[in-house]
């Protein structure tokens, strides 16, 4: 019985040490997580509405792969539609983003705005961003105009598409 348990812990050092080499090759080559986050693909953000769904926004977010989750993304990249879905021709669906930036060690937010006028009739829109913290969305649908309003812009809630630590 004593022979057969030292055989039997022999064959799995010899085992074990048999592996190891093979392991410290794998280590070398990559890890699968690696790859994939290099090679990542944009992520479909989904189909926002306006509210009472006169208006909705939909596409992709892509982001660059980083190390440290404390610090912010290098490249963000966004494309996607918005649909106006109101039958007047005086009314417009709006897709407006605020987008938060490092720079220079503050981290201010611009808007990126997109509009259509046209009934059901997708318009295509995208933009790249540097440095970014945050990516949020608002889609609304107002009258025709140089810009949203305040209404749209501080009513209601803003739908996060990214945030730099997730």
């Amino acid at each position: 019985m004593t022979a057969t348990r030292t055989l039997t812990g022999i064959a799995l050092v010899a085992g074990a040490l048999a592996l190891t080499p093979l392991a410290a090759n794998a280590d070398t080559t990559g890890s699968p997580a690696t790859v994939t986050a290099q090679t990542a693909a944009a992520q479909n953000w989904g189909t926002y509405y306006a509210p009472s769904r006169r208006a909705k926004a939909y596409g992709t977010l892509w982001a660059a792969p980083k190390d440290d989750p404390s610090k912010p993304t290098s490249l963000v990249k966004v494309r996607g539609k918005i649909v106006d879905r109101t039958r007047s021709g005086s009314s417009c669906g709006w897709a407006v983003f605020r987008v938060s930036y490092g720079k220079n060690g503050e981290v201010p937010n611009t808007l990126r705005t997109f509009t259509t006028c046209k009934y059901n009739k997708a318009k295509k829109f995208g933009f790249d961003f540097k440095n970014v913290y945050q990516v949020e969305l608002k889609v609304c649908s107002e009258p025709k105009a140089t810009k949203p309003s305040l209404n749209c812009l501080y009513s209601g809630t803003w739908k996060s598409l990214y945030v730099y630590f997730e």
